[in-house]
């Protein structure tokens, strides 16, 4: 995988995205609030609102239009955040490079997933998380913003269609932390509400749900053409047979309606995100009294160090 420029261009000083931070940052000081204000109207984490205006994260449009609502910019954020190419000159695997290519231009996408969260659906800290087990270094960013790059068409308010199937493990299974996968919960959530999105569950407890093998995706193309695709260790697998497609759609249009519908599955991945919240609650709280009990060890070994001074008692 080639490096690309985080710039736009080499030699061009200052990012599209840091010009956006830049921008940003203007609205918000003007309007007298702190990141942290800013991130409780929103809502997110403070973290998210600091890395965008720094120009290190790349935002959703509904972020920037809701930063133009709180902040009272007339839709400025929105207009400029529409008018940024926000991955300029991204590469993918070269393996991986034909499905892109594919999501680019799919007018609708079904996808089953076991195990992680679909890359489309992923959130930035996610994916590094996940990138990070097998590449360091630059090729882990390279790898984030080849995939965040491929999420900004359905995320748009006219994307295609894209409908999801996750099994239990998805959000059951824990990449990076119990932080990152609170927000992760927190992001299906809020994608799930858009138009065009459609988030189901297959619970782990209902055993004669009828699940595919492997995670797959059903992609259909302008042209008319439609494609089976699932992935082994390092390798895409693509199928346009119409009777193996009529097969695999058959079985996913069942699966979809024996899995938890949509708002069935807003409570299963609601709760998901309570017990990661609640986890690092749990964690805040110990690392706390960590800290605490280590002080106190320090101060009782700090008062036995003391030297000791006789003191004369009076002869009668």
């Amino acid at each position: 995988m080639s490096r690309r420029n985080a710039d736009a261009g080499s030699g061009s000083g200052t990012s599209s995205a840091a010009v956006f931070g830049e921008v940003l940052k203007h609205f918000r000081e003007a309007a007298l609030l702190t990141q942290e204000g800013l991130a409780q109207e929103i809502p997110c984490d403070r973290s998210h609102v600091a890395r965008v205006e720094s120009g290190t994260r790349v935002p959703q449009d509904t972020f920037a239009k809701k930063c133009d609502e709180v902040l009272g910019t007339g839709g400025v954020l929105a207009r400029l955040w529409g008018r940024i190419d926000w991955y300029p000159q991204v590469e993918h695997p070269d393996w991986f490079r034909r499905r892109a290519e594919m999501d680019a231009v799919a007018v609708g996408l079904s996808e089953y997933q076991e195990r992680l969260i679909p890359g489309l659906l992923q959130t930035e800290d996610y994916a590094r998380a996940l990138f990070s087990r097998v590449a360091s270094g630059e090729e882990v960013e390279e790898r984030v913003r080849a995939r965040l790059s491929r999420q900004q068409r359905f995320l748009a308010e006219d994307g295609p269609f894209y409908f999801v199937v996750l099994d239990e493990s998805c959000l059951r299974n824990v990449v990076g932390s119990p932080q990152v996968m609170r927000m992760q919960c927190a992001h299906l959530l809020s994608v799930g509400r858009r138009p065009n999105i459609r988030v189901q569950v297959a619970p782990a407890s209902v055993s004669e749900l009828l699940r595919p093998n492997v995670s797959m995706s059903l992609i259909e193309l302008p042209d008319g053409r439609r494609w089976v695709y699932s992935e082994s260790l390092d390798r895409g697998h693509f199928n346009d047979d119409p009777a193996t497609f009529a097969q695999h759609s058959h079985a996913y249009a069942v699966l979809r309606a024996d899995a938890l519908s949509a708002r069935e599955s807003v409570a299963v991945i609601s709760d998901a995100m309570e017990g990661y919240g609640q986890h690092e609650q749990a964690r805040t709280q110990h690392s706390d009294l960590d800290q605490e009990q280590l002080q106190r060890r320090k101060r009782r070994q700090l008062h036995r160090s003391r030297p000791r001074i006789p003191h004369r008692r009076p002869r009668p």
